[in-house]
């Protein structure tokens, strides 16, 4: 199975303008996501890897992502600038492609602390499972963690995403909202540590057909309104994998990207505190304890 991970890069984002080439704990964000890339793509038989930018222009200086990926020999193509999302631009870099990929990775640009064994597990999933069109990634909240999520919701109601799954871990349905609803909360809560809630992690690994369509069908109902792109999945009768992932020691619940300059020093934090995370892969048995 031949698998390419793409990597969406933009220089022009609106809340953190130069986004990918600030520097985390020394190092690039870009960088650090292409070192996660390049760890899966040794751990995975016939994996490459690139990084996919908009074409320069005076509103997107991605020039300089270019120039950058470039020094440090990162593969990088140029996208069209019309790329709604990073699974538009990541089906315009591997339909270009003179040999067409199995499977296709979306590993965004500004995820520079993701657990890389979270994007082997998806790969692997595909694997598995040739009726699946789709995997991603989802963790199940303790209760402190849901505690959380519904406060976070307060000030920021659509932060977060939560999924249902069916007994053989198949996606049944994507929300902002938190689900579900859950009766008799008192006593789930003195009989086990975890609540049922699934919080989503925005991570993807598409069959090539699935993308495909994706970048040729239109906006669903459900998926306007929620604003969730996997739904146009699920409206259309598609396959969505969910692979429970599950967090080396310090790094809970950081897989989110860096969207403004909080979420760097937050993930500086998470650094400093637990230290490297590939230096954790190199240390520890991440295959029997993942």
């Amino acid at each position: 199975m031949k698998t390419i991970i793409v990597i969406p890069a933009r220089y022009g984002s609106k809340r953190f303008p130069g986004k990918p080439l600030a520097l985390l704990e020394g190092k690039a964000i870009l960088e650090r996501v292409w070192d996660i890339a390049s760890f899966v793509c040794k751990s995975v038989p016939n994996c490459s890897a690139v990084v996919a930018t908009e074409e320069p222009s005076t509103e997107t200086p991605s020039d300089k992502i270019i120039a950058f990926c470039n020094e440090k020999n990162i593969p990088i193509v140029t996208t069209s600038t019309q790329c709604r999302s990073g699974s538009d631009r990541a089906w315009e870099v591997v339909s270009n492609l003179p040999v067409r990929p199995d499977v296709v990775v979306n590993l965004q640009g500004d995820v520079p602390i993701c657990p890389p064994h979270f994007v082997i597990r998806l790969i692997e999933a595909l694997s598995k499972d040739p009726t699946a069109d789709v995997a991603t990634i989802c963790t199940q909240l303790n209760w402190s963690a849901l505690d959380a999520l519904r406060e976070a919701k307060k000030s920021g109601p659509f932060s977060g995403t939560t999924v249902i799954a069916s007994q053989n871990d198949e996606a049944i349905w994507f929300s902002k909202n938190i689900i579900p609803a859950i009766r008799n909360e008192e006593k789930l809560r003195s009989e086990t540590a975890f609540s049922p809630v699934l919080r989503h992690v925005g991570l993807y690994a598409y069959r090539y057909e699935a993308l495909e369509f994706f970048a040729a069908s239109n906006n669903t109902p459900y998926e306007k309104l929620e604003q969730l792109e996997q739904l146009r999945f699920l409206e259309n009768g598609k396959k969505i994998l969910l692979v429970r992932g599950k967090y080396p020691p310090g790094y809970e619940q950081t897989t989110s990207g860096i969207d403004t300059h909080s979420d760097l020093e937050r993930a500086a934090e998470v650094i400093r505190n637990s230290g490297e995370l590939l230096d954790y892969y190199a240390n520890a048995d991440w295959k029997e304890e993942f």
